[in-house]
């Protein structure tokens, strides 16, 4: 065996034989006899609610209700508020009270899941929206050998000729291109060009992010625009943005079932935090107005849905408690990958393989789009229960808006036993969060020294 990786060593290198070292790794731990193929999608601005397979009526997302049909559909995923915490806390694992900088940055020193899966001998592509700063070489530095981007380094159209940055080259798109289109395209020549190595696609979608602007579906699609580079375009055009995200979602899947790559890839699909607040959509005959920015349920509640046919029972439904920061940890349990010390995510791989109903009993929010630790919302809630730090206590299921607060005198007795149980988890978060604080400053007074 040692004999045969010197060779592979020598024929192809340093990266394709350590993908053979963890493949043989892979199988002595009680895996698969190859690590599974990881694809991670997530949606721009996409509320739980604009899912027909979660209930909508107001879109219909064919390909995401067969992907939910093929696999485990969950009823209780929650994002951060907006784009750039949950992009940070799902790519570290991490609560943002802990390592969040301010909005449009991820803190150069952070590690990815991009490294844990490259180290674990994994290709690694990211293709779609970036907005997390670092120049050209940030991709690369996080963890990713090769990238498709918009606004890496620039904000040029991100739909109609868009311009975009592709492994360290900017490429400017006037033939009638559209954004979602060539990104997807970048995902599926990739996949196709390492179908023989385990490969990780993180995705974070352009789409159904304003402007909103017609599609190349869209019955008045014009292939000369420009795109909208100010403004949030025309609200009637969400919903062929939406159908538009399930096409792309549809398209990647296609290429894995096309190559027989269905029954050993992972494939997640989520959103990083609910709809713009200007669209209201429909869960049968129930309003619900998009919360982006919210601490609200509209505005963390978002759709996930995975599928791993070699692991994961058809036709689930899942109750299980998940939040942004359980994202790596599962992906490292999957890719056989070290998960870092002191993160802060539960895996839920056992909820996938039917070990266990849920992986935590609650999760917790630090919200503040600027990282002022002063002005930050924190919340700790179950799947009915939300309890803040300022006090407030909220029954979810009879009041999702948070209209009314309930007082401690006046809680009947399973709300009482919900509310010490929330407060006593909120209560060791917070202690945390004064012993990080503490160590940030002694860091800066170092160097300030």
């Amino acid at each position: 065996m040692i004999c045969y990786l010197v060779k592979v060593w020598s024929a192809i290198g340093l990266r394709v034989a350590l993908s053979a070292v963890c493949v043989l790794l892979w199988a002595q731990v009680g895996h698969a006899a190859a690590p599974p193929n990881i694809v991670l999608i997530m949606a721009d601005d996409m509320g739980y609610e604009c899912v027909s397979a979660n209930g909508s009526t107001t879109y219909s997302t064919p390909h995401l209700d067969r992907l939910a049909a093929d696999g485990m559909r969950f009823r209780h995923a929650h994002s951060q508020p907006i784009c750039t915490p949950s992009r940070v806390q799902i790519m570290t694992g991490i609560y943002n009270e802990r390592n969040y900088i301010r909005f449009g940055i991820l803190d150069p020193q952070a590690t990815t899941f991009g490294h844990l899966l490259r180290k674990a001998g994994y290709a690694t592509c990211i293709a779609g929206k970036w907005q997390l700063e670092g120049g050209m070489q940030a991709p690369d530095l996080f963890g990713f050998d090769e990238h498709c981007l918009w606004q890496l380094n620039r904000r040029p159209s991100r739909y109609p000729n868009p311009g975009l940055e592709v492994n360290g080259q900017q490429k400017d798109y006037t033939d009638g291109a559209y954004g979602p289109d060539i990104v997807t395209d970048y995902i599926v020549d990739f996949i196709g060009r390492h179908q023989d190595q385990p490969f990780f696609v993180y995705y974070p979608m352009i789409l159904p992010h304003w402007p909103f602007e017609p599609t190349p579906d869209s019955e008045d699609w014009d292939p000369q625009a420009e795109g909208l580079l100010r403004g949030h375009g025309e609200l009637k055009y969400f919903k062929d943005m939406v159908h538009y995200t399930d096409k792309m979602v549809g398209k990647v899947v296609a290429q894995l079932d096309r190559l027989g790559l269905r029954d050993n890839t992972l494939v997640i699909f989520t959103a990083d935090n609910g709809t713009y607040v200007k669209i209201k959509s429909y869960i049968g005959d129930r309003a619900v107005q998009g919360g982006k920015g919210l601490t609200t349920d509209n505005g963390t509640h978002v759709p996930m849905i995975a599928r791993w046919p070699a692991r994961i029972r058809t036709g689930q439904v899942s109750n299980a408690l998940i939040d942004f920061s359980d994202i790596l940890p599962t992906l490292s349990e999957v890719g056989g990958a070290p998960v870092p010390d002191r993160i802060d995510g539960r895996s839920f791989f056992p909820v996938l393989t039917g070990q266990k109903d849920s992986a935590r009993d609650w999760i917790y929010c630090w919200y503040e789009r600027n990282g002022r630790v002063n002005r930050a919302s924190q919340h700790v809630r179950d799947r009915q229960y939300k309890r803040y730090a300022d006090g407030r206590f909220f029954d979810l299921i009879a009041d999702p808006t948070e209209q009314a607060n309930l007082m401690v005198s006046e809680l009947s007795s399973e709300q009482e036993v919900a509310e010490l149980k929330l407060s006593k988890a909120l209560a060791e978060v917070l202690e945390r969060s004064e012993q990080t604080e503490a160590v940030k400053q002694e860091r800066k007074a170092s160097k300030d020294e």
